[in-house]
């Protein structure tokens, strides 16, 4: 917002100079005149409007048409806005002002206020300094709304017209001068003094892509070069490009009185592209053309057209090259990368992606990260890589191996956690799932799993097979967090047990008594006798302590019930490690431990078979004194 400044600086003395009385359009540059003629600050200077005319007239090129002055009555009429807009429609004011030097003792000395404006003029604001001060007079009213209008004329602004806020403003303000005898402000405040008509913009064409997700990093925030945005991976229904029309704007009409015609549009981004019918839905409205994803994928431009595929085929995935790739699991992206050869990575060092659906003919580098519903590695995998699917099929794994259903050719000192795990050879690791069966297990293999453990061959030692009902962290938490509920509950279902007893108790012991207190009162109210207050305190004392017993016990019955259901519930952890087997259809030789995790008790049962044992199946058995024990079953 720009300023007009009508500060007053205070003087104890200055040269004065003789009234003057000019008419002009012009106020400002005329105080500067007359300051510079008599060689003074026009700060020093101040005036009076003695009258202000308005003249308007409908002027077209070319036409000689003169000024014609309007009434009061018609001022009004200008608020109209067919006429205020019309391009070719005029309006002045002339002032005709006395210029005099200021008075010491204007009651609007201390009053630092200046008029501001909007960038087009068309609101017009007085902003009050903090500190301002205005001393009131028997005229008040009148003094503020020509001390308004001085500065709305100093600044080049119309008055009497666009301000019809002007006079509830000043008897505003009036009426806080007539309660506390001045005025001050504690803080800066503006006001609105002057509204016209605001022109509507001009919008040039423009498009927007907006499937390239412009990524606006904060100052502070690391910029992922590795990034960049290699598949533009899209939703159906996304908005994927938007070109937004040429459209001129509505004239307007400033507080200068100065008409504001809207420049013509600039056409310059018009559609040079087509869109695939087929995966893409183009919608022309008024105001917009919008394409729309029909369908999940990335988007390319095929020459001239845009289309969305769900299917690409790259070579290497690297920094030189693609830069890491997120379309999402969700994107139904499905990425195929050619590399196969042994000496060179397919997905390169550091990078990460993620897509619906990867085939990998080649290796998976060091850090690198690959996230998908479905993935398959025809190579190895680094030992610092980290791979994440629904369904995993890997031939060589040393990394970190996470899914639902993973298959792993031979695992060679990676980690797996999944549900079903199925390997056919592995070389040390750690495995973790919900059945694991290994074809070929050689040694320093620990396998983790809640239900099945089943070797087709063993042919090394020092491994350990671990049956863990709780394996999962969600089971974990979830008896941890049972546990603690079923505590809660027994204290509770206590205590309140203890209360019910003394309340049938205390119910019982008073039964006779309450009901002779029962007949005497109903004899009482059969023969219209008042009731003895004694009486009826006793009679509600023991109806209140009834209903307690009745609530109470029905809370007891409520969690006593949720007891039992928790407890069961604990209980069926326990049971899934009665039906958990440890299997090895092979021979055992060399050193080899079972290891049974109980959870309730929480203790661990070990087991270590003898070389060249023929037992092949083993769970944990309850025995007749209570204990358990690891043994050998047929099923």
């Amino acid at each position: 917002m720009g300023f007009f400044s009508s500060d007053k600086k205070e003087t104890s003395a200055f040269k004065t100079i003789r009234p003057t009385v000019i008419k002009t359009q012009n106020v400002a540059k005329e105080l500067f005149e007359i300051a510079k003629k008599n060689d003074v600050d026009v700060s020093t200077l101040d005036f009076d409007i003695l009258e202000a005319e308005t003249f308007t007239r409908v002027h077209k090129e070319k036409e000689e048409v003169d000024w014609e002055e309007m009434s009061d009555s018609e001022m009004h009429e200008l608020d109209d806005a067919t006429a205020i807009l019309n391009k070719d429609f005029q309006i002045k004011q002339v002032y005709e002002v006395e210029i005099y030097s200021k008075d010491e003792n204007d009651v609007f000395k201390n009053f630092h206020a200046a008029v501001g404006a909007n960038a087009s003029k068309c609101k017009v604001y007085l902003s009050i300094k903090a500190g301002s001060e205005i001393v009131t007079s028997p005229k008040f009213e009148e003094d503020l709304l020509k001390y308004i209008n001085k500065s709305k004329v100093r600044a080049g602004i119309l008055i009497n017209i666009f301000d019809e806020m002007i006079s509830e403003l000043v008897s505003r303000v009036s009426a806080l001068a007539k309660v506390d005898g001045n005025i001050s402000y504690d803080k800066n405040e503006t006001v609105l003094i002057a509204e016209a008509h605001e022109p509507t913009p001009t919008i040039d064409d423009e498009i927007i892509l907006h499937f390239e997700k412009k990524k606006e990093a904060a100052e502070d925030d690391k910029v992922d070069y590795s990034n960049r945005g290699f598949i533009n991976s899209v939703l159906e229904n996304d908005l994927l490009i938007e070109y937004i029309k040429p459209k001129i704007g509505k004239a307007g009409r400033n507080c200068r009185g100065e008409f504001m015609e809207p420049a013509e549009p600039e056409v310059n981004s018009a559609p040079d592209f087509t869109a695939d019918e087929a995966t893409i839905e183009t919608k022309d409205n008024e105001e917009n053309i919008e394409y729309r994803a029909k369908e999940s994928g990335y988007i390319t431009l095929d020459g001239t057209t845009y289309i969305i595929k769900s299917e690409m085929d790259v070579d290497t995935i690297d920094f030189k090259t693609t830069g890491s790739i997120s379309s999402g699991k969700d994107s139904e992206v499905t990425l195929s990368v050619k590399e196969n050869d042994s000496q060179k990575d397919a997905i390169g060092d550091g990078m990460e992606v993620e897509v619906s659906e990867i085939d990998i003919s080649g290796n998976i580098g060091p850090n690198a990260k690959v996230t998908a519903r479905r993935a398959t590695v025809e190579g190895q995998t680094h030992k610092s890589s980290e791979i994440r699917a629904d369904d995993l099929t890997i031939n060589v794994h040393r990394g970190l191996a996470v899914g639902d259903n993973i298959t792993i050719a031979r695992l060679e000192h990676g980690i797996v956690q999944g549900k079903k795990v199925n390997i056919t050879q592995a070389t040390g690791g750690d495995i973790r799932g919900k059945d694991v069966e290994i074809g070929i297990c050689s040694s320093y293999v620990k396998v983790t799993a809640s239900r099945l453990i089943e070797i087709q061959k063993l042919q090394g030692s020092e491994n350990v097979f671990i049956i863990d009902p709780l394996m999962q962290e969600e089971k974990k938490s979830g008896l941890g967090a049972n546990k603690d509920e079923i505590a809660e509950l027994k204290t509770s279902v206590s205590e309140i047990q203890t209360e019910i007893e003394k309340y049938k108790k205390l119910i019982r012991d008073n039964t006779s008594s309450f009901n002779d207190v029962k007949k005497r009162l109903m004899h009482y109210k059969k023969n219209g006798i008042k009731m003895p207050a004694a009486f009826v305190a006793k009679y509600k004392q023991f109806n209140k302590a009834q209903e307690h017993l009745d609530r109470i016990t029905n809370e007891y019955k409520v969690k006593n019930d949720k007891l039992q259901l928790l407890t069961t519930k604990t209980a069926s952890f326990q049971d899934n490690i009665f039906d958990a087997r440890i299997i090895n259809r092979d021979r055992w030789v060399g050193h080899n431990e079972l290891v049974f995790k109980l959870v309730d008790p929480p203790i661990e049962l070990s087991f270590k078979p003898e070389e060249g044992s023929e037992n092949k199946i083993f769970a944990v058995i309850e025995t007749e004194d209570a204990t358990y024990e690891i043994q050998a079953v047929h099923e």
